[in-house]
């Protein structure tokens, strides 16, 4: 992959916040819900969600047991992540997640490469795997025997499922928020510079 400069300001969030007010009666549910779950309000990919209460909220559930349950140690469910949204040039999705992974100990230098669209020079083993078997699952759409079972062998199919399960979960996210063109924080610039294949 070769890059470009960061192109034109994206076009306007299709799907903003939902004022109180007008919510209907299950958004209001959903959205009390969310908030007794993760004591923040609704937020980033769940605003354009909500316009489907009941998927906001499952959604919801499924990244809570993939962030905080998972049997991956957090910088590695937080790489995946940064992965996911350099495949689906998310910026909110990098912007929310980049400050999470370097929180987590993901090496700076790792998470600069993906940024800029690159393999990283310098990987640990769990690491390297990890990016095998991510970057194969979204560009290949399948892991090849080899790293399926070097996965298997390091962190049990719990792990592997998993692994496949947060790939999965953060391209659902980057999707939505892609085709609703949710925008950045006000003040926020944009991290991601576009990718030409």
């Amino acid at each position: 992959m070769t890059l470009t400069a960061i192109g034109p300001s994206p076009a306007q969030d299709r799907l903003p916040e939902i004022p109180a007010d007008r919510q209907t009666e299950a958004q209001t549910k959903a959205s009390a819900d969310f908030l007794a779950a993760r004591k923040v309000p609704v937020f980033g990919p769940f605003v354009p969600l909500l316009r489907s209460p009941e998927l906001m909220t499952n959604a919801s559930n499924m990244g809570l047991h993939l962030r905080y349950r998972s049997v991956l140690p957090l910088r590695l469910s937080e790489f995946i992540i940064l992965i996911t949204a350099r495949e689906w040039s998310q910026q909110l999705e990098w912007h929310i997640h980049q400050p999470i992974a370097l929180k987590a100990r993901l090496d700076p230098d790792v998470v600069t490469a993906i940024q800029l669209g690159r393999r990283p020079d310098v990987m640990g083993e769990e690491e390297t795997l990890t990016y095998a078997f991510s970057t194969e699952l979204h560009r290949n759409k399948g892991v090849s025997d080899t790293t399926y079972q070097r996965v298997v062998a390091k962190f049990g199919e719990q792990g592997a499922i998993e692994m496949a399960g947060i790939n999965g979960y953060y391209t659902l996210l980057a999707m939505t928020m892609n085709a609703a063109q949710t925008a950045l924080p006000a003040g926020s610039e944009p991290q991601l510079p576009p990718l030409i294949k």
